[in-house]
């Protein structure tokens, strides 16, 4: 338990963030897996499920949560993986 007020505050800032953080990793892991499932199924569905992907990793980007460049690789990378699996 923190004794300073700031050293308090820092850690119900970590805390809050740590819970963001987890919630944006699990969203962006869940919807990869969406994507490459969907990968060899329906155009229709691949193209839905990809836009909700792509989406996601860039809101996660702009809050700076994940690079810009390891955004883009991450969306290339399901993308190429998920036709290929076609």
């Amino acid at each position: 338990m923190a004794n300073i007020q700031s050293a308090a505050k820092r850690n119900r800032q970590c805390e809050k963030r740590t819970a963001l953080n987890r919630v944006l990793s699990t969203r962006i892991k869940t919807l990869r897996k969406e994507v490459l499932e969907a990968g060899s199924g329906d155009e229709a569905a691949f193209k839905k499920t990809f836009s909700q992907f792509a989406s996601a990793v860039d809101k996660a980007a702009k809050k700076n949560y994940i690079h810009k460049n390891k955004a883009t690789n991450l969306k290339t990378k399901t993308y190429k993986a998920a036709k290929a699996s076609a």
